[in-house]
């Protein structure tokens, strides 16, 4: 049988807005779980109005699919009661506001869980529910500065670069967000206990930090923006401008991909330098960086698909979009609309229910829990 969805019977209420919490509960969504759009009225998820693309934003649009909307306004008696009682047959709550406002309404864990022992409530924040910079307002370039990843990242004597991947949102706000829902989720089914899961973006991308803090362990220090292992040292991984002003990938770490590179490049006198002392790796580098500038990324790209070495184009997002990897893995459901990241047997994921309006499921649901539906 296939398209058995994994999380059916599971319903998760989704206070979050804006990016991480909402693609988490997306990816629920995508897996069959019921995901239940907490909105406030009128306003709604401020994602809505990011862009003018349509009638929602290209980006809302890219995070909410499979969900339903309720508009509830949580300042209200009535509607905080409604909430609760939804709660009663929920498995998750997910929520991102600063630490304390779910506490202030009423709404906390222990409130939650007196109505439902085995519910679960994860909390997506930038630092944290506890520590000094607990209740600071941030972005991911705040987590990112935070958490030490900043100063690692760029190239050698420029200042810490931005990316167009939100590492601390993505990684951590929705990645470990899901790692941690699921670990409550299945211990709730065990032991009929539920947990409060608390997930700071700053935390996700600390703990990641793996080569700069090894370093940090071994020599007393981390190495400078641009010059460690990945980051900038060895000339087998790294990027190389090609004659037409694209780039190509080169991931040749181990020494057997860096002999086939330094072979296909007709190069074997570099063989040794790879893994050599800073200087003959920084003579390879130039080395390189001049063979690579000969040609252009296409006639590099035809060169090395005869090559395994970890060598490939840095392509567009349209080019990715186009290629054919991601065709055959099936990661665009639709245009803008992107696929989970993990396949697994007797299920593909599919849109089941399109974006929602602003509180299109609230008259629905509210009858469901025996509340008025005149709202």
């Amino acid at each position: 049988m296939t398209n058995s969805p994994p999380l059916a019977g599971i319903t998760v209420l989704d206070l979050s807005r804006l990016l991480p919490g909402p693609l988490a509960t997306q990816h629920l969504a995508d897996y069959g779980a019921e995901v239940i759009k907490i909105e406030e009225p009128k306003l709604g998820d401020y994602a809505r109005r990011t862009d003018s693309a349509g009638k929602h934003s290209a980006i809302f649009n890219a995070l909410n699919r499979n969900k339903r909307s309720v508009a509830l306004d949580l300042k209200s008696e009535a509607d905080r009661a409604l909430f609760l009682t939804l709660c009663e047959t929920a498995n998750l709550v997910v929520e991102g506001f600063r630490p304390g406002v779910m506490d202030r309404l009423g709404l906390g864990y222990d409130a939650l869980a007196a109505r439902n022992p085995a519910i679960v409530m994860c909390s997506i924040s930038g630092y944290g529910q506890t520590g000094p910079n607990r209740l600071q307002a941030g972005h991911d370039i705040n987590y990112l500065a935070a958490s030490g990843v900043s100063d690692q990242t760029g190239a050698a004597g420029g200042p810490p670069a931005l990316s167009n991947f939100q590492i601390a949102d993505l990684a951590g706000g929705t990645l470990a967000a899901g790692m941690g829902m699921m670990i409550a989720l299945y211990d709730a089914a065990r032991t009929g206990r539920g947990r409060h899961v608390d997930v700071s973006m700053t935390d996700a991308a600390f703990t990641h930090t793996v080569m700069p803090v090894a370093d940090t362990v071994q020599h007393g220090r981390p190495p400078e923006r641009g010059r460690g292992r990945l980051s900038g040292a060895f000339p087998g991984y790294g990027y190389y401008e090609t004659s037409d002003g694209r780039y190509m990938a080169v991931g040749a770490l181990e020494a057997k991909f860096w002999k086939v590179l330094v072979n296909a490049l007709s190069r074997p006198d570099l063989e040794s330098c790879g893994l050599g002392t800073p200087e003959q790796q920084r003579h390879a580098r130039s080395e390189l960086e001049a063979i690579f500038r000969g040609r252009t990324q296409a006639d590099w790209a035809k060169h090395f698909a005869n090559h395994d070495c970890c060598v490939n184009a840095v392509l567009t997002t349209e080019e990715a979009l186009a290629s054919a990897q991601v065709q055959a893995r099936g990661l665009v459901l639709e245009e803008g609309k992107l696929a989970p990241p993990v396949r697994m047997s007797r299920f593909e994921p599919a849109i089941t229910r399109p974006v929602p309006d602003l509180g299109a499921d609230t008259a629905d649901v509210r009858q469901r829990a025996g509340g008025e539906t005149t709202r």
